[in-house]
């Protein structure tokens, strides 16, 4: 049964094209990519909502290292599936480097000592439910954040001076990556947006 699940998560790893996400890892130093390693793992346990790749990004980009989201967005995708299938059919370390090693030639060797070290530790705790992957195709909120500002002027306007309310929505989506979502509310906007909440509020009250 193990050596199928090996060879079934090689296929599956051909698939999402690893090799790809493997000259990206190759950028990555060893802590940030244990840190990227230890986020997923806590998301796969239900421990936080998802994996932050714009502030892990930010601060790779401050160090120097050219990395995008769209990149770290791809290397997450790959390392959840890979731990996600692993944990789903009970794979230990060895197996996991196996099925790895079957699929990328080009992983560097500080990446895969993180993933062995990483699966050896926490490997048996991750539970993947069926019911809950199910559940999750749509995204879960982290966070919400607001400030007021007022318009001073515009180009057909000099003097505008009507306030605005700007909202920072935090999102995880389904495959646990963290998203910001801006957007701007007139005064009025906003006290409807509220008003909802109040209902929800109610709602939730009487259940």
């Amino acid at each position: 049964m193990a050596a199928g699940s090996v060879v079934l998560l090689t296929r599956a790893l051909e698939a999402l094209d690893v090799g790809g996400a493997a000259d990206k890892i190759n950028l990555i130093p060893q802590d940030f990519f244990a840190e990227l390693c230890e986020q997923i793992i806590q998301h796969l346990n239900h421990k936080i909502p998802g994996v932050n790749t714009v502030e892990l990004c930010q601060r790779l980009q401050t160090s120097g290292i050219e990395v995008n989201v769209g990149d770290l967005a791809k290397i997450t995708n790959t390392v959840s599936f890979l731990f996600s299938t692993a944990a789903r059919n009970n794979l230990s370390t060895e197996e996991l480097i196996t099925a790895l090693g079957s699929t990328v030639n080009t992983l560097p060797k500080h990446a895969i000592q993180v993933i062995r070290h990483v699966w050896n530790e926490q490997g048996k705790s991750v539970g993947v439910s069926e019911d809950k992957g199910n559940m999750s195709t749509v995204g879960q909120f982290v966070d919400i954040k607001w400030k007021l500002g007022v318009a001073m002027s515009s180009d057909t306007c000099r003097s505008l001076k009507y306030p605005y309310v700007t909202v920072a929505l935090k999102v995880a989506d389904s495959s646990g990556q963290i998203t910001n979502k801006c957007f701007e509310m007139t005064v009025p906007q906003f006290k409807n947006f509220f008003r909802q909440f109040k209902e929800m509020a109610t709602v939730l009250e009487t259940v």
